[in-house]
């Protein structure tokens, strides 16, 4: 995110944003009881009653669910500053917050044998979660239409080594939607500029420096002249003025849940798990694979029929292309898709590659392709020349999600960091995929990649499925 025309903090901007989200939730959750009711008048001609007890009017007893159901999105922290608008944290919290409820409402029913409707179990439950998710989906965008404009984010100032500041704001910078602005740096090394960002002083002057920045955020990159001391004391002096205290680890490219901070001996120390992709993982990944991509064959049938049509009147050629691509553990695989070149267009893919210079490049993309077809120009931006790949997935070669296949030739190029490509499925779509298509760099690829692998989870494959879904209905241009 660059610098904006805003250069007045607004620490409050967090609070505001949350009280929005409370708003939100509950509307939602008041809609969908009231749809629930609607659907179910007959229901609520019943009380709800128990051996020994009161009857209650059913409106009365969903009143109360919805109740519980904000005190449950509350105390789970749905709305906590630290992760609103940020990675899948805030949606996984709202599904668990959703499913407790109604495990509690199922624990109390069966104790206490409350006769409960089934149907505000099959109704209310999706219904609810799905409008809760949806919600803070749209209040998401909102929030990263204000971020482009420069308002809703965090003015941070990066204290640090001149190397570890560089790091840290290029890390932010190539991540627009990370809600950050860096408006200064403190340093030892000097008053020169770090890239695009002033030096604002040195370590003592950490205090002038926040309030003549307008920050409300200092991030503590590291340095080995802040000891322990030294830290205490700008934490002390953060405090005084209100203004966020974030220290940032050495670490890169490691997701949220991954993270765990325990104090051991006055020290906060930071636990990271390394993920693995075994056991019931394995299956239920490959479960999901298996029942999606037999509905989605089906689904898009049509799509794929007029598809092969289409190419057969184009021209001369088969309708499919198979290419030998690795998969995981280095085994080939032959990946299918629908044809968008001219027949036998691997032969002149060498040659335009040497005439665009890019032969020791491990992506082997071509600019302004020659050898795409008019049909297959059009199936190329919509992502249709790669559904047959569903095949693939459903005999167990590739995955829905997962790293992009290469052929062989481009991995000879790797390097030993991006060999770890390979130790998940590749997939249809993956992270870079719908981050950026055909317009990132290898380095940038290599490292969506990277952090797919080391980092992976299911709540992430649906998140990167949906934003395949909205990539290949509105392309951009980026697609090619």
């Amino acid at each position: 995110m660059t610098e904006t025309s805003r250069s007045t903090r607004d620490a409050d901007w967090p609070r505001r944003y949350a009280s929005r989200l409370f708003y939100s939730d509950a509307l939602v959750v008041a809609a969908t009881l009231a749809i629930y009711g609607w659907i179910a008048l007959d229901q609520l001609a019943q009380p709800v009653s128990w051996p020994d007890g009161p009857a209650i009017p059913y409106w009365a007893f969903l009143f109360l669910l919805g109740l519980v159901w904000l005190a449950s999105l509350d105390a789970i922290d749905t709305r906590d500053r630290h992760m609103i608008g940020h990675g899948i944290t805030e949606y996984r919290r709202i599904v668990n917050a959703t499913v407790i409820v109604f495990a509690l409402v199922v624990a109390v029913a069966f104790f206490v044998r409350i006769d409960i409707a089934r149907s505000i179990f099959i109704v209310a439950l999706p219904l609810g979660l799905v409008g809760l998710l949806l919600s803070r989906w749209l209040w998401r965008q909102w929030l990263r239409r204000r971020q482009r404009q420069g308002s809703y984010v965090y003015r941070a100032v990066v204290v640090g080594e001149r190397s570890k500041i560089a790091h840290i704001a290029n890390q932010i910078h190539r991540t627009p939607d990370s809600g950050y602005v860096i408006v200064g740096a403190l340093t030892s090394g000097g008053q020169e500029a770090i890239g695009s960002i002033p030096v604002l002083g040195d370590f003592a002057d950490a205090g002038a420096a926040v309030e003549q920045a307008g920050a409300d955020t200092l991030i503590v990159a590291g340095s080995d002249e802040l000891d322990p001391q030294t830290m205490r004391r700008l934490g002390w002096e953060m405090a005084d003025r209100d203004v966020n205290w974030v220290v940032a680890p050495t670490l890169t490219d490691v997701a949220g849940p991954r993270i765990h901070a325990r104090p051991v001996a006055g020290l906060p120390l930071v636990h990271v798990d390394f993920p693995t992709l075994e056991g019931y993982k394995r299956v239920a990944k490959r479960a999901f694979d298996l029942v999606a991509s037999v509905l989605l064959m089906i689904l898009l049938s049509p799509i794929m029929i007029a598809t092969g049509i289409a190419i057969r009147v184009g021209g001369r050629g088969p309708i499919f292309y198979r290419q030998m691509r690795v998969g995981r553990g280095g085994s080939e695989f032959g990946m299918i898709k629908f044809r968008s070149m001219v027949a036998n267009a691997d032969d002149q893919l060498a040659s335009l590659l040497d005439v665009q210079g890019t032969t020791d490049r491990p992506l082997f993309k071509v600019t302004d392709d020659p050898r795409i077809t008019p049909v297959g120009y059009f199936i190329r931006k919509h992502s249709i020349d790669e559904l047959p790949q569903l095949f693939n997935v459903l005999i167990g070669d590739m995955s829905l999600v997962g790293p992009r296949p290469q052929r062989a030739a481009e991995v000879a190029l790797y390097d030993d960091d991006a060999h770890r490509r390979m130790l998940v499925k590749p997939g249809m779509s993956g992270l870079w995929q719908v981050s950026g298509r055909s317009k990132l760099s290898w380095e940038d690829t290599i490292r969506l990649d990277l952090y797919y692998v080391e980092n992976w989870s299911f709540t992430q494959d649906i998140k990167i499925l949906f934003r395949t879904i909205r990539a290949v209905i509105v392309p951009g241009e980026t697609a090619h």
